[in-house]
């Protein structure tokens, strides 16, 4: 239920335009626009990879703010599906992540699924579940054969 929080509004008018600022806004270390993208309701839910399920505005954002503190998240969404509908879509990405190591930069894996839902603000995400990933998981199973590059 929501408690009539006031959000700046993310420009855009999809799911997709939503999406993109998070991931904006993650690559920015930007937490204040990172929230923008997050629905006005108690129940929104956040779990990272290996993390806690974390519930409600104030937990996602401390968990964020956390996360920033070792700098901004290098994450790209990559190979997109997707279900839509007029009032919610559900995205599931795999999120290509920049990790600095002592070789330099490397890069990691992590399967997520974010939830739309389209409210009286426009559209919001009312959840990010992230997975860690590896490199043989990112060949995805399917029943449409695919050629995999």
């Amino acid at each position: 239920m929501a408690k009539g929080r006031l959000r700046a509004n993310p420009p855009g008018g999809s799911a997709d335009d939503v999406e993109a600022l998070f991931y904006e806004a993650l690559q920015n270390g930007d937490v204040d626009k990172l929230m923008a993208c997050w629905a006005d309701e108690d129940d929104i839910v956040c779990v990272h990879p290996g993390g806690p399920r974390v519930v409600g505005a104030a937990a996602i954002r401390a968990a964020f703010d956390a996360m920033f503190a070792n700098g901004s998240i290098r994450a790209w969404p990559e190979r997109l599906r997707k279900v839509e509908s007029l009032s919610s879509a559900v995205h599931n990405v795999l999120e290509r992540i920049e990790v600095m190591t002592p070789e330099g930069p490397q890069h990691a894996w992590v399967i997520a699924t974010n939830v739309y839902h389209k409210t009286a603000q426009g559209w919001r995400m009312v959840a990010h579940h992230a997975s860690p990933g590896t490199a043989s998981e990112i060949q995805e199973a399917s029943d449409t054969p695919q050629v995999l590059h």
